[in-house]
């Protein structure tokens, strides 16, 4: 048995890559940044095995928070600093920020208890708001963390949704010139820690099956 699952953990990977920085104009003043993050695995901890969407610093902060919340006793990785002259035009400044994006997912990735928590499955492999991950996780949407994860096209997540339903990402920028972004944190309190209800059960169970090796990209 232990031979067994010494060959999987040889065999499982995780890959996770941070890449393609793009610059969104919200309105006439307001712009932010965004990131593809593409994730290839064998793993059995996760429903799809390749995906890529994309994220804004701002949810990557969210995403620590509840991580921290969630599992108090694992001391998280940092993310990148926030920088208010953050531009796509410094070359060094989008490498740094991308690098330490990259990092921080492949800390957590590497930590098996975080790997049960639904909301990272969810920022991972799904183009729903942080809003929307959150009323998912605790079970308050039409559809169940799989098939959010399994139909990830924002059209189709709509269409299960109440019609009167209208969340939108609690994050903006504001901008000073073209290709100047100003990172800006998210409008309110970081969300409270909601316990034990935000762990897939799956997604806990495959944990003590298999454990989990990562290969960086």
């Amino acid at each position: 048995m232990d031979s067994m699952l010494d060959n999987l953990a040889k065999t499982e990977f995780i890959s996770i890559c941070v890449r393609d920085p793009r610059l969104h104009k919200d309105d006439l003043w307001h712009t932010h940044v965004d990131y593809e993050i593409c994730l290839q695995t064998n793993s059995m901890c996760f429903r799809k095995k390749t995906s890529c969407v994309r994220r804004r610093y701002s949810e990557f902060v969210w995403l620590r928070h509840c991580l921290e919340q969630n599992a108090l006793i694992i001391e998280l990785p940092k993310l990148p600093p926030w920088n208010p002259f953050f531009s796509l035009r410094n070359t060094e400044q989008v490498s740094q920020r991308m690098k330490g994006l990259e990092e921080f997912l492949e800390s957590v990735l590497h930590t098996p208890l975080l790997l049960s928590d639904s909301r990272l499955h969810l920022f991972l492999q799904s183009d729903l708001s942080m809003t929307k991950i959150e009323k998912c996780a605790r079970g308050k949407t039409r559809y169940t963390v799989a098939e959010a994860i399994q139909r990830s096209r924002r059209d189709h997540i709509s269409r299960l949704e109440d019609k009167g339903s209208c969340d939108s990402d609690c994050e903006s920028s504001s901008s000073s010139g073209l290709g100047l972004s100003v990172d800006t944190p998210m409008r309110g309190s970081p969300l409270p820690f909601f316990g034990s209800s935000d762990r897939d059960p799956e997604l806990y169970s495959c944990l003590s099956e298999s454990p989990t090796t990562l290969i960086e990209p």
